[in-house]
């Protein structure tokens, strides 16, 4: 291979990647219950995928073709695992759940979840988007949200419970479009 075609081959894949790293990130994280292990699991699945990009047929779809890496790599690692098996799913509901995963990613489910979430968010008063940008985009604790707006801890656990609830409620109805 020549070293242009490995720089557009290695091009092809950085873009395909990063195009669709994101949804390849809420795949794993929707089938893997620990954060850590999942991010183990979506960079061991992206060395694979970069070994076998070879046999990756330009112009089909690259995200069902990681995905399927993935869920392998999924198995794989519950396989090594030494955590205790009765705690984990069965192989059988492994592959049910990323069989819905699959029909939500085709029927854009998640895409459709997160713009009524951004419209329900931008309803809500100025200060509670800032807490909630405080607690989730910025990753701050209860303690620094709560010196910050002058509240007390209790409080920021009580107000940040109420806006989940209402945010789910608001989903749930720009969803379904039901009215309360």
């Amino acid at each position: 291979m020549s070293e242009n075609s490995e720089n557009e081959r290695t091009e092809a894949f950085l873009r395909l990647l990063s195009e669709h790293e994101r949804k390849l990130g809420i795949y794993v994280t929707g089938l893997v219950a620990c954060p850590q292990d999942a991010q183990d699991i979506l960079q061991e699945g992206k060395i694979v995928m970069w070994r076998q990009f070879e046999q990756f047929e330009l112009g089909t779809n690259f995200a069902a073709w990681a995905r399927k890496i993935l869920f392998y790599q999924i198995l794989a690692y519950r396989r090594r695992s030494k955590r205790d098996r009765a705690e984990t799913l069965s192989d059988k509901m492994l592959e049910l759940l990323s069989e819905e995963s699959e029909s939500a990613i085709r029927e854009q489910r998640w895409e459709k979840r997160e713009e009524a979430l951004l419209t329900c968010v931008t309803k809500l008063n100025e200060e509670h988007r800032e807490i909630l940008h405080m607690r989730y985009r910025d990753e701050s604790s209860i303690e620094r949200i709560s010196h910050r707006t002058e509240r007390t801890e209790g409080a920021v656990y009580r107000l940040l419970s109420r806006l989940r609830k209402n945010l789910h409620d608001c989903v749930e109805k720009e969803i379904h479009g039901t009215i309360a």
